[in-house]
């Protein structure tokens, strides 16, 4: 028998020191990119967006790749690009941790609208504050320190 893998995960990374530097049009071709480098990697990006300092993507993890290499492929390949591809990008990075947050297949729609409603959403709650409600959430602990 074949193995047969659904691993949904919704993953949350910020620019370092949470700095805006995806603007709309770096966001207009970042958000595809991450698609594709998802697919190069043998995931399923099932949708890309987020805010000018954070990105969020609900994606499918085969079972041969861990999450942490699956972010360090977004974030590494990603990152490369935005230095090669906009010399006016050269101070970009990305924070060093990340959230990962599994979700089940009846909760990819409500994810789908959240991650499209970023701009929105963040007109009222602040990046420090959804990542501390998705802990809470997700019965994570942490220190307030950790969310710098």
């Amino acid at each position: 028998m074949h193995s047969f893998i659904n691993s949904l995960i919704h993953c949350v990374f910020s620019t370092k020191d949470r700095r805006p530097h995806i603007t709309p049009e770096l966001q207009q071709r970042l958000w595809p990119y991450l698609g594709g480098i998802a697919r190069e990697n043998k995931m399923k990006a099932l949708i890309v967006g987020g805010t000018e300092d954070h990105v969020h993507a609900l994606f499918s993890l085969p079972g041969t790749l861990s999450i942490a290499k699956a972010v360090q492929l977004l974030k590494g390949n990603s990152s490369k690009w935005i230095h090669e591809t906009f010399p006016m990008h050269q101070n970009f990075q990305w924070q060093e941790g990340y959230g990962a947050f599994s979700i089940g297949i009846s909760g990819v729609e409500d994810t789908t609208r959240y991650i499209q409603e970023q701009a929105n959403h963040h007109r009222k709650m602040s990046f420090r504050e959804e990542i501390a409600a998705f802990l809470k959430k997700h019965g994570i602990e942490y220190d307030e320190q950790m969310l710098d």
